[in-house]
């Protein structure tokens, strides 16, 4: 299908404050007039201010409860991944545009919350209309914010053109735009951070929201597995990690490299030479020092006991995934 040249994103005035157990669909309904292939967007604190997601204190009361790990610390500023999979600053827990003192959680499921409004939208318009429920975060490498996609039903939420052609011939290979982030910028640069504005409507890409009845994966499909992503802890952390090498902290390191590139990377910076035994396993000289476990721990390898029998004092240490 041929993609627009249009697409428009409209964000209505007139919202009023929006409270716990307010009907959205109800609020959006007398603002704007949708068509089929609409793609309605919402803002995730509203969505959390009607599913009661507002609780009392600061951010950092609340932190604890809303991380599933440390990625980074610099200052003040937490970087966390969230038990949705999501890496945000302070688990995307926000103390604006709401009464002082208190603090606004991400919604538990965004995609549930996406899916409600949605077949709310169709049970009372007849309209088949794609829903993303967005948040705000940062980007590595790049300064500023943008909003992305939290919770997503009835869209493509990214667009595969692995194995295409381009104009010249040339074969496309790891080509993906998340079409579902780039629906929730655009829908942000109409609604403004301090427009009292929390809906807007994309229109153009009716070619992305999937038949009634079919939600697609979600925006969850966006997260990469943990120890998926090449930068699972902040620089500072990866090595404070890696020296204090604790089992339950080598996933976010990716998976196990191949016993050769554990040897050259030993080799490169320790010029400490291991050797690979028929079990799978690697050694190094029991005089070769910490610095080898922190760089066995660092690329997925971890200590393990000298088998019965074996009576030398080396070092041992096994993939910790196949």
């Amino acid at each position: 299908m041929t993609v627009p040249a249009i697409v428009t994103a409209t964000a209505p005035d007139g919202v009023p404050e929006v409270r716990a157990g307010d009907d959205l669909v109800a609020l959006l309904l007398p603002l704007v007039d949708l068509v089929d292939g609409d793609v309605v967007v919402v803002t995730s604190k509203v969505v959390s201010k009607t599913e009661g997601r507002v609780v009392a204190g600061p951010r950092e009361d609340h932190l604890a409860a809303e991380t599933a790990r440390v990625v980074a610390r610099r200052g003040p500023t937490t970087i966390v991944r969230t038990r949705h999979g999501l890496t945000l600053a302070a688990a995307g827990i926000d103390g604006s545009n709401v009464a002082l003192g208190s603090s606004v959680l991400l919604p538990l499921d965004p995609d549930a919350s996406a899916r409600r409004l949605r077949e709310s939208l169709l049970e009372r318009t007849g309209r088949n209309v794609g829903v993303v429920v967005t948040d705000t975060a940062g980007r590595a490498w790049r300064e500023g914010q943008t909003d992305i996609a939290v919770g997503a039903a009835g869209l493509v939420v990214a667009e595969d053109f692995a194995g295409r052609l381009d104009a010249h011939g040339n074969e496309l290979a790891v080509t993906a735009p998340a079409v579902a982030d780039e629906i929730a910028g655009l829908a942000e640069l109409a609604q403004g951070k301090l427009g009292g504005r929390p809906f807007a409507v994309v229109r153009g890409r009716a070619d992305l929201v999937l038949a009634p009845g079919e939600h697609g994966p979600g925006a969850v499909a966006l997260v990469r597995a943990e120890g998926a992503d090449l930068f699972g802890y902040g620089a500072r952390e990866a090595v404070t990690r890696a020296v204090g090498a604790a089992a339950a902290d080598v996933l976010p390191f990716g998976a196990a490299v191949d016993a050769s590139e554990l040897v050259d990377v030993v080799v490169h910076v320790l010029d400490v030479a291991l050797t690979v035994l028929d079990d799978g396993t690697v050694s190094a000289p029991a005089d070769a020092g910490a610095l080898v476990g922190v760089l066995a721990f660092a690329h997925g390898w971890l200590p393990v006991p000298t088998p019965a029998g074996d009576d030398s004092a080396d070092l041992r240490f096994a993939r910790s995934t196949p």
